[in-house]
């Protein structure tokens, strides 16, 4: 699915207003429906009499986005709710169809009060300890900095709230193109979003307080959805389906491809490990290992499926390692390097030869991209070679950019699709929404995993998984997406069962071939 800009969706907008002719009135009716359908979803125990009974708060502002929250003010109260309209802004400051649904709800048997200041702050504060649903329709896409000093105050109350928190569009408090928080937000329980969905429900603070996100396209017609003008996109079911490779019958371990990992250090070869029960779990068909000789023996024995070779250096590789991993790549489909590789610099000089004379899908992660971020022209040696994929946090992708952390997270997006344009390599920037950017300029957005895949390891069973993908044959874009939103997908399926803590990396690698089944399955 397709993920716009603020900019991009009003002009999606003013086309189906203007070229396909809907009313515009018609598009803020069936952005009221969707919220409503959704309200009846999220508020539990809904029996025969439906939301009858029922109290709703709505906050509106003077724009839009204030419209579509009294028209659905409007049919809560025709669905037998008990309905409450805060207004913070002058009733004569509402204009257009905002201004048309304003008198409609005021022909309603619900309440509608206009919030000018503190004198209302007591009334506010009764009427959200009883809601059940709190509607956010204070600001919408178009808003840019902190809240007004009034909302901020009354926001922080809602976020107090008891009742279910659906924000219409995006929650007020949250730039639309950023995600960013200046000091406070609308922290929902759902978010509706009309069209497609926007960039800060993904970016910076957005995912925070944005809860689930449904999206609907209230009418405007799928061609416009799907304008080639658009290059950003969050991953979904049915993309990662279409990637999956297809096993044939007569598949066997040399058609399911070869994969060669270097990894491993003193100390470190669990990551070695971790990485190669990823490619594994991942479906690669014959995996080869190039690990320090001093720990290949421990190797070897944890990944018994694996072929180990064993290269020169007791602690880590060293430059004598070349000749081992040329020799092992001769006939690979992918290679990924970093993981638990530690920082010698002697490797250096392999990895620019690695980058130099291999011709297969390169993966660098972990220590291969800290080695690479002390040396910043050894990623161009790579340029017209063959495919890169790059697996950096957000500390290693400062170190490549030679720029602060504060840098990297402030500009996500940009820097991730910039940076893939420079070095042409497909760039995976991990995250809490980790972003998958391509050397033609597109990015994919990953919706899942959680923070409980912040432990150990978790890292190298992604690399292992990218790498599987690529030996099976995926191209280097498809194989990155592919393996983060399994890798993603494995972690929610274990936090539905142990929460956001307590599962390993392992586990994660584990859950792999379980989620690829349920999505091959749905299809």
């Amino acid at each position: 699915m397709r993920v716009v800009n603020a900019e991009q969706m009003r002009q999606i907008e003013e086309k189906a207003i203007h070229d396909y002719g809907i009313p515009s009135l018609l598009l803020m009716e069936n952005a009221a429906w969707a919220v409503v359908e959704e309200i009846r979803r999220c508020l539990p125990k809904i029996g025969k009499e439906g939301l009858s009974g029922r109290k709703a708060v709505i906050l509106v502002g003077k724009g839009n986005n204030g419209g579509d929250g009294l028209a659905v003010a409007r049919h809560l109260v025709f669905q037998g709710m008990d309905v409450t309209v805060l207004v913070f802004a002058p009733l004569e400051e509402l204009k257009g169809d905002a201004a048309l649904n304003l008198r409609l709800f005021q022909g309603t048997m619900g309440k509608l009060f206009v919030i000018k200041g503190e004198k209302q702050r007591r009334l506010t504060r009764l009427a959200l300890a009883q809601a059940d649903v709190v509607v956010d329709a204070l600001f919408g896409i178009g808003m840019r900095g902190a809240l007004p000093g009034l909302v901020e105050e009354y926001v922080d109350e809602v976020n107090r709230t008891p009742g279910w928190v659906v924000a219409i569009d995006i929650p007020s408090g949250v730039e639309a193109n950023t995600g960013k928080v200046y000091r406070t937000a609308v922290c929902a329980q759902t978010t509706v979003t009309f069209g497609l969905p926007k960039w800060g429900l993904f970016l910076g603070e957005g995912p925070e307080y944005c809860g689930r996100v449904v999206v609907d396209p209230i009418s405007i017609p799928e061609s416009y959805l799907m304008d080639e003008g658009i290059s950003t996109f969050v991953l979904m079911d049915d993309d990662v389906r279409g990637l999956l490779p297809v096993r044939h019958l007569k598949g066997h371990k040399g058609t399911h491809g070869k994969g060669i990992l270097v990894a491993g250090s003193k100390g470190m070869s669990g990551a070695a490990a971790l990485a190669g029960r990823g490619a594994l779990r991942s479906g690669i068909g014959l995996l080869q290992i190039v690990t320090p000789e001093g720990i290949a023996e421990g190797v070897d024995k944890s990944v018994i499926e694996a072929t180990v070779w064993s290269a020169p250096g007791e602690d880590s590789l060293n430059e004598e390692a070349w000749p081992v991993i040329l020799r092992q790549a001769e006939k690979a489909q992918a290679v990924a390097v970093g993981p638990g590789l530690s920082q010698n610099s002697q490797f250096r000089a392999v990895l620019a030869e690695i980058l130099k004379n291999l011709s297969c899908p390169v993966v660098l992660d972990a220590d291969a991209l800290n080695l690479a971020g002390s040396e910043p022209s050894l990623l161009s040696l790579r340029n017209g070679r063959g495919p890169l994929i790059l697996t950096p946090h957000p500390g290693e992708m400062a170190r490549l950019c030679q720029c602060s952390v504060e840098t990297i997270e402030g500009n996500r997006l940009d820097m991730a699709v910039a940076k893939a344009v420079e070095w042409e390599a497909v760039v995976v920037l991990k995250g809490a929404v980790t972003i998958i950017a391509s050397p033609d300029g597109r990015a994919f957005f990953n919706p899942t995993g959680n923070p409980g895949l912040g432990t150990g390891g978790t890292g190298d069973v992604l690399t292992g998984s990218i790498l599987a993908w690529l030996a099976q044959g995926v191209p280097p874009l498809e194989a990155a997406c592919l393996g983060v939103y399994l890798h993603g997908k494995a972690a929610d399926e274990l936090a539905a069962e142990f929460g956001w803590s307590g599962f390993t990396a392992a586990e994660v690698a584990d859950q792999l071939p379980k989620v690829r089944r349920t999505i091959e399955v749905r299809g």
